[in-house]
């Protein structure tokens, strides 16, 4: 059982953020009115910007299109590629944080190390290594891709070269004449593969599974079209709603699975154009139906791969020595460097594992193998507490930041229930049930489920507990429907 915090802290705020990438800037500025300053952010790191601040390897860069990978509150004239580079996003954020006041409000390099609900006084208590803090309302944005994750390989830490993971790109080294492994063929590394590949003696890609890679048709934005984006009144929007259509329009293969035969026959002729070698044509070519995984989106993945110095090992990663890895067959690839673009740890939201109820039980333990929430925001038990990309959140087709926005809609409703009784709100447990159920009819059937291969989508339970399986627009509709017989609302024991 964890001790709460007085209801006399010294710092205490009506809201705390948890994280400074998207999710948690949205929260901050879409709350304001509720909060009106009395905000606190705190960021582990040294500086914001979430994924695109700790995701600045070579070649990094959004697969959405700017214009919608952005606040609709918050359009920008100032995006010089169809889809932007890292540091431009990064770029954008700063602006957005500053322009809204939020520099002031930040704490960097302050981990939150736990978070304790107090029912008497309806407080959060938060723990950092600056001390401890208390606040009525807690947004936990701390995202779903913060967390890297390691293979659990033999003999990984016995490896005297450089080892790295794509998130915590080590831009000292230089590649110029090393020999490179590189384990993982995912969203990362069909970035900075291309990147690195001109400049290594020797390239190791080793691939689990192959990815479905379709063009990415990238373009430098002009100056005359960002002028029109600065000066055309609705240009900007009308732009954004024209991707938001075209991928919405991309969903219905996603929930119809045959339609994905469509997108089968480009990616394979995207594949058949770019390599010309049969038998890494056939390690290439995935044996499951697309959008089972990330799709992913390139034009110089696949040239890269069929360069000289390039190879392409299936056969998967027995072990790491001091000087390479040895694969499943056992033949030993001595290496310089290892780059790992294993993605992330998703089978739990980070530091819930940390955030505790009145009982001194923390949501990890309360969900066990499969997450739950209702809306994929609150959850049963934690009052107060809301989860930006929480459970389902995820999206396999579109811009998660237009799911940002809809959960930020649904907060405020939640918080104003909850400060019109001077207390708490979370939802009931039935609703939490009826929720997930509706999240496993909507993804019953879907490609998600049927596609013939294993994702990060699927918990350990085999529950779709990441992607939301609808629309966008569905899923907006039922935020902004406040459904307050879905919520317990609990008036303060302690007068404010």
């Amino acid at each position: 059982m964890r001790s709460s915090g007085s209801t006399t802290s010294p710092d205490h705020h009506t809201l705390a953020v948890i994280g400074s990438g998207f999710a948690g800037i949205g929260a901050a500025i879409g709350l304001a009115p509720l909060h009106e300053g009395s905000l606190v952010i705190f960021e582990r790191a040294a500086t914001l910007g979430g994924v695109w601040r700790d995701n600045d390897y070579p070649g990094a860069a959004c697969d959405v299109q700017s214009l919608l990978y952005s606040f609709s509150f918050a359009p920008s004239h100032l995006w010089r590629h169809t889809y932007a580079r890292q540091a431009e996003i990064r770029e954008y954020l700063d602006r957005v944080a500053r322009e809204h006041g939020l520099l002031p409000r930040l704490r960097t390099e302050c981990p939150v190390t736990s978070l304790t609900w107090d029912a008497s006084t309806a407080r959060w208590t938060l723990e950092t290594p600056r001390g401890t803090s208390t606040a009525d309302h807690v947004v936990l944005a701390t995202g779903s891709l913060a967390d890297p994750a390691l293979p659990a390989i033999d003999g990984i830490d016995s490896f005297e070269g450089p080892m790295f993971h794509s998130s915590q790109w080590n831009h000292h080294m230089d590649f110029t004449g090393k020999r490179v492994a590189v384990v993982g063929t995912g969203a990362s590394a069909i970035q900075f593969v291309p990147r690195i590949q001109p400049l290594v003696e020797s390239l190791t890609v080793f691939q689990r599974t192959a990815p479905w890679v379709m063009p990415r048709k990238d373009k430098p934005i002009s100056s005359r079209t960002r002028t029109l984006l600065k000066s055309v009144p609705g240009y900007q929007q009308a732009g954004r709603a024209a991707i938001y259509l075209q991928r919405e329009l991309k969903l219905l293969a996603f929930r119809h699975p045959a339609l994905m035969k469509i997108g089968e026959r480009e990616g394979r002729a995207h594949l058949a154009h770019a390599v010309a070698d049969p038998v890494l044509r056939r390690k290439l070519t995935p044996d499951y139906r697309m959008g089972c995984k990330r799709i992913l989106i390139s034009d110089e993945y696949y040239p890269a791969l069929a360069q000289p110095n390039v190879s392409v090992e299936t056969s998967g990663v027995a072990s790491v020595t001091p000087t390479g890895v040895v694969d499943s067959n056992g033949i030993a690839h001595e290496v310089d460097a290892i780059i790992f673009g294993t993605g992330f740890d998703t089978s739990r939201l980070p530091l819930t594992d940390s955030v505790f109820d009145e009982h001194g039980r923390s949501m990890a333990e309360t969900w066990g193998d499969s997450p739950r929430a209702y809306l994929g925001t609150t959850v049963a038990g934690f009052p107060n507490l809301y989860l930006m990309h929480g459970p389902n959140i995820a999206l396999g087709h579109t811009s998660v930041i237009l799911m940002f926005e809809s959960q930020i809609a649904y907060i405020e409703k939640a918080m104003r229930h909850a400060m019109a009784a001077g207390g708490s709100i979370e939802p009931t447990a039935s609703a939490q049930a009826e929720y997930a159920a509706d999240i496993d009819d909507l993804t019953d059937g879907t490609v998600w489920t049927s596609g013939g291969c294993s994702s990060w989508y699927l918990d350990p339970a085999g529950r779709n507990s990441n992607l939301w399986p609808g629309s966008i627009l569905g899923y907006r509709r039922r935020a902004q429907r406040f459904e307050t017989n879905r919520h317990t609302v609990r008036a303060s024991a302690v007068a404010r």
